[in-house]
């Protein structure tokens, strides 16, 4: 079975849109200048590999709205998040629900049979709380390191599924600021050694990746709500009991809106249907804003109207948390900007269409 793509040199085909709702500020990319319907002929298979988390929700909603110039066949694997598949499956009638154990590989067969070799896998799946992943190493490395995934996708004859991964900016060091792709990783936590860990076996033992170093993810709540506290919203609630409230003043990163990161992997699907050329990637992603906690409750104190002095200062040193953090691992994006030639969505305005108050 061949999955590389076939291409068209029709050019009355209609340029198609990468969609996610209608009011993201992201611009589009310009991908989009060649057209999806050049490939319409043959229905695309594509997996997500924890689909019932954050991420992978908001991926396989916009991959189920992009419909005449793009049919994909959906699919995504779950673990714990069982509770979460009705609501979901009803958003997404036609998308097909895994069990898989990504520490034995287990259900990736039952794939294979009912569904089929996928052209993209993104893998959205991770054990992504430091401090969990400190008191339980091993189950760090087995979840995050992807080896049941890549050994999987390894069985079938052609190797041209394109694997998109989802890393972390706590793969660096965090001692100075806008770290660039090419910077050492010096990983200060279990997490980030296990993602160091991940990006290495990706890159060693798969022909065609995308390796995503995102920051913080903030946006509006999913379709089957997920149980982890997202983070504007959290500051949100916190904020508005107006009782003062203490936030980091020392610890940076850039937060990505999550509708910016949808469209950056459905750009990466669209330019690996439609060139089919080798892709090693590896992208910082991150939003254009290098903020710490404290400046990010300033701004959803701003946007709401609540009393900033609220907001105490402290510092990160002053709370023991069970585990180090990076001080400052804020990103350079400009091998983002470039590659895909995009404009992420400022912090502020992101929280403004998280709260929707645009």
């Amino acid at each position: 079975m061949n999955l590389r793509p076939r291409t068209s040199s029709d050019p009355k085909k209609e340029e198609a849109e990468l969609t996610h709702p209608t009011h993201s500020p992201i611009h589009h990319l310009h991908h989009q200048e060649t057209p999806l319907t050049a490939f319409a002929m043959e229905t695309k298979r594509v997996l997500v590999v924890g689909g019932t988390g954050y991420l992978g929700q908001h991926v396989l909603l916009s991959l189920s709205r992009i419909k005449d110039s793009a049919p994909y066949d959906l699919a995504f694997t779950y673990h714990s998040n069982s509770n979460l598949l009705e609501p979901l499956l009803d958003a997404i009638p036609h998308s097909h629900a895994f069990h898989v154990d990504l520490t034995t590989g287990d259900g990736f067969q039952s794939i294979a049979s009912k569904f089929g070799q996928p052209h993209v896998v993104v893998n959205c799946a991770a054990l992504s709380v430091p401090r969990v992943c400190e008191k339980d190493p091993d189950a760090a490395m087995s979840i995050n390191v992807p080896c049941s995934l890549v050994n999987w996708l390894s069985s079938f004859e052609e190797r041209d599924t394109l694997l998109i991964h989802l890393s972390t900016d706590q793969v660096y060091e965090g001692v100075k600021s806008f770290y660039k792709e090419e910077d050492e990783t010096v990983p200060v936590n279990v997490y980030g050694k296990s993602k160091v860990a991940a990006e290495q076996f990706i890159s060693k033992t798969w022909p065609n990746y995308a390796i995503l170093r995102s920051s913080i993810i903030f946006g509006p709540q999913t379709i089957s709500p997920v149980q982890k506290s997202l983070p504007i919203q959290w500051i949100d609630g916190v904020l508005s009991k107006k009782e003062q409230v203490e936030f980091f003043h020392d610890e940076f990163r850039c937060p990505v809106y999550v509708k910016d990161v949808v469209t950056i992997i459905l750009s990466l699907i669209n330019k690996w249907i439609i060139e089919g050329k080798q892709m090693k990637l590896l992208l910082n992603v991150g939003g254009p804003d290098r903020v710490s906690r404290v400046q990010m409750a300033e701004t959803v104190a701003h946007v709401r109207g609540y009393n900033t002095s609220l907001i105490k200062q402290v510092s990160a040193s002053s709370v023991h948390r069970g585990v180090s953090s990076p001080a400052d691992i804020s990103m350079d994006i400009s091998k983002l900007i470039q590659t895909l030639n995009i404009s992420p969505t400022s912090f502020r305005d992101g929280v403004m269409l998280t709260l929707d108050l645009t």
